[in-house]
């Protein structure tokens, strides 16, 4: 009887010892992000009331942007600042955080295209849109990667001035877990903000 008990439990074990080698996989499979960040002048906001808003152009009412906004409120909460959307005061919020984003499919084999990242929205900067709101190409040529990218911009509301931006960037297989919207924003929102405010001008490689 002990023999043939045994005998019966073997394929449990062998079930549960595969579901854990193919989350290990799933696990080692999540792809690393890449952050940079830039300081205005003066010392960086950690706390006070903070209201997130789309950036300009964008569709505050979209499944996609409610993603990404809900993610940067979480995370902006755990810094330290306090959330106001939806009160009603948000007019007076002290601060004002400005989420961008785009998700696009990049060829198999082609580079990414540059973009820099510059505090108060110049040219060429994160804040100024460029790189910004590219659709997913349905031209029908074979991709293989899906780009996504977070961008904030954290203004002080009493004179508009941008104190810190970020942008956090990773890419993933088409078909993947990591290339839904959802994982991609949780996991770019997370990296961005790690280790506010982070060192101005650098860029850094979060797992």
């Amino acid at each position: 009887m002990v023999h043939s008990l045994n005998s019966r439990k073997w394929p449990s074990m062998a079930a549960v010892a595969l579901a854990f080698a193919m989350l290990g996989g799933c696990a080692a499979s999540i792809p690393p992000v890449e952050v940079t960040r830039f300081h205005g002048e003066g010392p960086v906001a950690q706390s006070g009331g903070i209201l997130v808003e789309s950036a300009s152009g964008r569709d505050a009412d979209s499944m996609e942007f409610r993603t990404y906004a809900s993610a940067v409120r979480q995370e902006l909460q755990r810094i330290g600042f306090t959330d106001e959307t939806g009160l009603q005061t948000v007019a007076a919020s002290e601060y004002v955080a400005v989420v961008d984003f785009s998700r696009f499919a990049r060829p198999a084999g082609a580079a990414r295209s540059p973009v820099s990242v510059g505090v108060g929205g110049s040219t060429g900067s994160y804040g100024s849109g460029i790189g910004m709101g590219i659709g997913i190409n349905l031209s029908g040529k074979p991709k293989d990667q899906i780009l996504s990218q977070l961008s904030v911009q954290i203004r002080r509301r009493a004179d508009n001035q941008s104190i810190w931006e970020g942008r956090a960037m990773t890419e993933a297989k088409d078909g993947t877990p990591a290339a839904q919207p959802g994982l991609a924003a949780e996991k770019l929102a997370r990296a961005l903000f790690g280790d506010y405010p982070g060192k101005s001008g650098e860029t850094i490689t979060v797992k």
